[in-house]
């Protein structure tokens, strides 16, 4: 996932492209390299292919987000709220993430499981029950 293309695909998925020309008109991304990636966000259960077909054309495939890619996009909107932040264009962001429902501005949060919105300096990490320590040798 820390590869820049994919990160981009993903948000390029998660704004609505589905097919490789969309990815390649708008990422410029080479051809080899996108179809590589796309491949390992397949194999990886991130995205799946369906067929589509448009009227006197071959069949192809689309790529769709899996529910495990919907989990990802905490982590891709996260980047991009980063990037307005300290990248965007002196104009302001390319893209706003809106809810729906409402049209207010989206964007993450970190909260705990008791519901309390959780700033960066208050968290601490301890060991969970997948922790091990490397024996002395």
């Amino acid at each position: 996932m820390g590869e820049k293309w994919t990160i981009l695909i993903l948000r390029e998925v998660w704004y609505g492209s589905s097919r490789f020309s969309d990815f390649e008109r708008v990422l410029g991304c080479p051809r080899n390299l996108l179809a590589a990636r796309l491949r390992m966000l397949v194999e990886e259960g991130i995205l799946v292919t369906e067929t589509y077909k448009e009227p006197g054309s071959r069949s192809r495939p689309k790529y769709v987000i899996t529910p495990k890619g919907m989990d990802l996009v905490p982590a891709v909107m996260g980047l991009l709220q980063w990037g307005d932040r300290y990248r965007a264009d002196p104009e302001g962001p390319a893209v706003l993430a809106r809810h729906r429902a409402c049209g207010a501005q989206a964007g993450v949060q970190i909260r705990c499981e008791g519901g309390h919105s959780v700033r960066a300096v208050d968290i601490e990490s301890v060991p969970g029950p997948g922790f091990r320590v490397k024996p002395a040798e």
